[in-house]
């Protein structure tokens, strides 16, 4: 079901914002949990029984033993702050598509990009103020969200159009939906000081102002946002290859959050998370602060090995060679991430759960198959920044 009311996040989201806030989630709580002295009164304060009982427990994870599935749009939003990164244009976009699959263990993420110029069959949308637009064949895929923007003029119609779109495509129920703008990819990537990335060739790009040599870059938050949207003059100008520059920085980006200089530096942390909330707009169930900072702390043992990136399977439309259409191994990615099953090289054969809450039972080490698209995926592990 799409969500109903898109709100504005008030506590700690996700995306590939969902692993770089989480684990800013569960590093802030546990670093600044760690800063605190402690001293043992244990033995001088009378007997335990005899005492008043109060419980406060670190926050739990709400969703623990269910996967989740968030739905991720980069939207391309040229009003306000926005305009002077991406250029003022009417109306809006969806700029990149994720579907973020995490395991029902919380030992696995799979980020799944959804190429824009795919060519899929668009259902009947529902707009807020309650009229529908009619159900479409082989129509381009972002033109789900436009489509919902023009017809309802706001965010809810315009992503409720996409999860509607998305869940028909892949047979993938969604849990929730996060979207991210220009804004808050640049200012979340200024918050941890920059992302470290090996360009092989030089980069320009007349449309994002994009203009970088080859080597070992530092790019701040505005070069990011270039990186990410670059596309008509670098490469072969389609978006499979703009898809593969991001995960490389969405890559980057999670090992800069989880790298010492970060972990060890409250103040980052929370630059980090205050510029990522800021600028996102998530679905309901995925506002709260006390459920996101337990789903969060359950990731927090998540290795970056196991964080991993992949494309849908396509391949290039035979009626216009300038769109794509899903192959068959695409329904086999999507298939084993309804089924929670890994995509990617597993790293062991045998994975143990994350601890469970307390009085739960630990559930048994989960056996995993592994399993590739054509292409392959990149893990947090891939380290991009060295050339």
């Amino acid at each position: 079901m799409p969500p109903r009311r898109a709100a504005r996040a008030i506590g700690l989201a996700t995306v590939g914002v969902l692993v770089f806030t989480v684990a800013a989630a569960a590093a802030v709580y546990r670093e600044l949990q760690g800063n605190v002295e402690e001293v043992d009164l244990a033995g001088l304060v009378g007997d335990e029984s005899a005492r008043p009982q109060v419980s406060e427990p670190p926050p739990g994870d709400a969703r623990a033993g269910s996967p989740v599935n968030l739905l991720i749009i980069g939207s391309d939003d040229r009003s306000d702050e926005n305009a002077t990164i991406g250029g003022e244009n009417e109306g809006m976009n969806s700029d990149t598509t994720i579907v973020a699959h995490v395991a029902a263990d919380r030992s696995r993420v799979e980020l799944v990009s959804i190429p824009r110029d795919l060519m899929a069959d668009r259902p009947s949308c529902t707009m807020t103020d309650g009229s529908t637009t009619p159900a479409r064949e082989s129509r381009q895929f972002n033109e789900a969200f436009a489509l919902g923007w023009r017809e309802g003029q706001d965010i809810e119609s315009a992503s409720g159009c996409t999860w509607k779109t998305v869940e028909q495509l892949t047979g993938v129920r969604l849990d929730g939906l996060v979207l991210v703008d220009f804004v808050g990819l640049r200012d979340m990537v200024d918050a941890i000081g920059g992302v470290p990335i090996c360009l092989p060739t030089d980069l320009s790009d007349a449309d994002t102002g994009l203009d970088v040599p080859a080597g070992p870059q530092v790019f701040d938050g505005t070069t990011a946002v270039q990186f990410a949207r670059a596309r008509h003059d670098i490469g072969d100008g389609s978006d499979t290859g703009r898809i593969t520059r991001q995960h490389d920085l969405m890559a980057a980006m999670t090992r800069s959050v989880l790298s010492q200089e970060v972990l060890t530096s409250p103040t980052s942390l929370l630059r980090f998370a205050q510029a990522a909330t800021s600028s996102l707009t998530a679905s309901e169930g995925f506002r709260d602060l006390t459920d996101l900072t337990g789903f969060g702390l359950s990731l927090r043992t998540l290795r970056a090995e196991r964080i991993v990136f992949a494309s849908m399977p396509t391949e290039p439309d035979p009626r216009d060679t300038n769109r794509r259409v899903a192959t068959a191994a695409a329904a086999e990615l999507w298939a084993r991430i309804a089924a929670d099953q890994p995509v990617g090289e597993a790293q062991a054969t045998e994975v143990t759960p994350t601890a469970p809450p307390v009085g739960t039972p630990t559930p048994p080490p989960v056996v995993e198959t592994p399993w590739s698209p054509p292409g392959g995926v990149l893990t947090s592990a891939d380290d991009s920044s060295t050339c």
